[in-house]
């Protein structure tokens, strides 16, 4: 991939949380933002179910974060961290009720030369993705691991938290 265009670093929450574990993405990105506040070369995207509309975001990152629950048939809360290679992109079975678009994503995004060379997913492997608004007890117990690999590799990449000021009444 060239890097001359690419402008962002990108860490994407993927999941639906209308559905249990399955917005551990949507988690995560929602509290860093209150950790580290605004980078103008960090993008953290709430990518919910968004699918094709993710390639132009995938496509413009120096390097690529996905947050999710991810299904490996392993303990619920298990921590899981998949690399380039790792992350199925064409066939095999999908990870999270929402994957196949994000492969789909993934799969065009490399078939363009467009798939970041530091392309990594990381998350927790679910215990209900029944509906329900809360993520369970078992995955919330893994998640500040979680967000501690991910402040590891933010300060790994040269950023710094810088937790947002809040709002004046």
């Amino acid at each position: 991939m060239d890097d001359g265009d690419s402008l962002y670093d990108v860490i994407l929450g993927v999941g639906n949380p209308l559905m249990g574990d399955d917005g551990l993405g949507i988690a995560v990105v929602a509290r860093l933002r209150a950790l580290w506040g605004d980078e103008p070369e960090l993008m953290l995207v709430d990518g919910g179910t968004w699918g094709m509309n993710l390639l132009p975001i995938i496509e413009q990152a120096r390097r690529l974060l996905i947050v999710d629950a991810i299904d490996r048939d392993a303990e619920p809360g298990t921590f899981v961290t998949l690399h380039r290679d790792d992350i199925p992109r064409y066939l095999g079975r999908t990870l999270s009720p929402h994957q196949l678009d994000l492969r789909e994503v993934l799969a065009l995004a490399e078939l363009r030369g467009r798939l970041p060379e530091e392309t990594t997913a990381v998350g927790i492997q679910p215990e209900n993705l029944a509906l329900s608004l809360e993520l369970s007890p078992v995955v919330n117990a893994t998640l500040p691991a979680l967000l501690e690999d991910i402040e590891f590799r933010l300060r790994r990449w040269g950023y710094a938290p810088r937790p947002l000021e809040p709002a004046h009444a």
